[in-house]
């Protein structure tokens, strides 16, 4: 059954007390500064420019600055890698969009997720070169490296965009976190986007990819994603026989 966590971040998401003028520093790869105007959030951006770290997460004053480990982003490529072999055998056009900027001024929000993709809205952004939030759709599918929890309900800041799933990996185990009406996610055992997929599947293939080669880990993929597709056509082809007589 569907577990409701609203928007109150989970166990797993845990929101730390921050006090006025507060510097928290969790390890050597997150620190959350509070309270922060978003002034000094938009500044802070153009400093840095078009770097890929750190990681900037700003929400209602409160910023979080994360600086990338080797670990953190050999998860975050192999989950995108694979959301491309998916995406490739079943047919579905994609733009994956990494680390981009995303910016709410109206809502205090602002983000840069491990990463992100277009699907069902691929259409509506495909030329574009900026995506604006308050005119344009949110991703389709975030995926979020989350071995350093921090103090932003990032479920919270998602809901409130529009972003429809999230993929969270805790360097163990895979998450699926799907948006409802009312703004607040249910963990699901299987992804919306790619139906076939389930999270312990998932889960055993990134265990998998610790000891594996990318391209052996690749091609088994890839091969078990082919096998589905054909067995849900010879699935359909029967249906349709069978509605036909």
């Amino acid at each position: 059954m569907p577990i409701n966590v609203g928007l109150h971040p989970p166990s797993s998401f845990p929101t730390l007390p921050l006090h006025k003028n507060s510097t928290h520093t969790v390890n050597e790869q997150l620190t959350v500064l509070s309270p922060i105007s978003w002034e000094t959030y938009q500044n802070l951006l153009k400093d840095f420019g078009d770097k890929s770290s750190p990681h900037f997460t700003y929400y209602q004053g409160v910023l979080e600055i994360m600086s990338s480990r080797p670990t953190h982003e050999d998860y975050n490529r192999t989950l995108a890698y694979l959301v491309g072999i998916l995406a490739e055998e079943k047919g579905i056009e994609w733009r994956d969009l990494g680390s981009t900027t995303f910016r709410r001024e109206d809502l205090a929000s602002g983000f840069e997720p491990d990463g992100c993709f277009y699907f069902q809205s691929e259409a509506l952004i495909r030329n574009h070169q900026e995506i604006d939030l308050r005119v344009d759709p949110a991703p389709d599918l975030v995926i979020e490296i989350d071995i350093t929890s921090g103090s932003i309900n990032k479920l919270a800041l998602y809901g409130q965009v529009g972003v429809a799933e999230i993929w969270r990996y805790d360097g163990d185990t895979i998450y699926f976190y799907l948006l409802q009406n009312d703004g607040s996610y249910f963990t699901s055992p299987t992804s919306v986007v790619f139906p076939c997929l389930s999270a312990q599947h998932l889960t055993e293939v990134m265990k998998e990819s610790k000891s594996s080669g990318r391209l052996a880990l690749g091609k088994a993929f890839r091969s078990w994603v082919r096998e589905i597709v054909s067995e849900a056509m010879i699935f359909y082809a029967s249906l349709s026989d069978v509605l036909i007589k």
